[in-house]
């Protein structure tokens, strides 16, 4: 059984979060309006449930979710993923129409408000490229970046400096950041001074800093593939929508 029904019940908003229904802050605006259900009551802010109780979204607020679009960014150098700091612009300011890119399959047509309330699932700092995802959909932020996420990241990564066999092992298991052991990581030499990395994890900079723990200098680093979805020929500065057909 869950951890969090050790005394029985645990906040709505947090139990919606965990079935994958909305992120909590969507929970708690759905249930001040009236949208969500517990077998079969009207839901109030702050209510406790257990782990068997039926939790329902009224149609209206499905169809909210319905209109929330995630887009896919190939971020250029000098982008911060936020918010703006130190006079470097958010990526969300490419997010233009003459941006968008021109093989995008997509039916959607722009909106501004498709800009409202679309936040990063996840950073790629200032000084990496690479797929960028950002979105409307707390859902999807939480598959991506929440605590207990199994969402893969996958990287290649440009290094300066010699990789010995036992700093590769280190690498895929041994390393430690922040004072914290670092999951394990599939890491393998795929060219001269090229890196592929595929984590679950998602701490600051951690590659460039787990590459410093073993003597190595990251000269590039871009983010090549979320999950399931592959940043393809997707071109540099370019963007596109999640396809209808793609998840994560």
């Amino acid at each position: 059984m869950n951890n969090d029904f050790e005394n029985g019940l645990i906040r709505l908003s947090k139990r919606m979060a965990e079935l994958g229904l909305c992120s909590r802050r969507e929970a708690d605006e759905y249930i001040s309006r009236g949208l969500v259900r517990v077998n079969g009551a009207v839901a109030v802010l702050g209510q406790k449930v257990g782990p068997s109780e039926r939790i329902e979204l009224a149609a209206a607020a499905r169809a909210t979710q319905d209109r929330r679009v995630t887009i896919i960014l190939n971020k250029p150098l000098g982008y911060v993923s936020g918010q703006a700091e130190d006079g470097y612009k958010p990526a969300r300011v490419l997010i233009r129409p003459e941006n968008r890119w021109k093989g995008d399959l997509s039916p959607l047509r722009f909106s501004p408000s498709h800009l409202r309330s679309l936040v990063p699932a996840g950073r790629l700092d200032i000084n990496s490229t690479g797929l960028l995802t950002l979105t409307q959909d707390g859902r999807i932020a939480r598959a991506i970046i929440g605590e207990d996420s199994e969402v893969e990241k996958e990287y290649l990564v440009r290094v300066a400096g010699h990789l010995s066999d036992e700093g590769l092992r280190l690498l895929r298991h041994g390393l430690a950041l922040d004072g914290e052991a670092l999951l394990p990581a599939r890491v393998r030499v795929i060219g001269e001074g090229l890196l592929q990395f595929v984590l679950h994890q998602g701490k600051k900079r951690q590659i460039r800093r787990m590459c410093k723990l073993v003597d190595l200098h990251v000269t590039a680093l871009k983010r090549v593939r979320v999950g399931r979805v592959r940043l393809g020929s997707l071109p540099l500065g370019k963007w596109r929508y999640l396809g209808e057909d793609e998840s994560f």
